[in-house]
């Protein structure tokens, strides 16, 4: 059960990674409005 656990923290930091460029796209899409 431990080795399946790791699985799921590496999961984890997969989507914060994703989550963080989403964001960071809308930001810049927010900048060219305002141009």
């Amino acid at each position: 059960k431990k080795p399946k656990k790791k699985k799921t923290a590496k999961k984890k930091t997969a989507k914060k990674k994703t989550a963080k460029k989403k964001t960071a796209k809308k930001k810049t899409a927010k900048k060219k409005r305002k141009r």
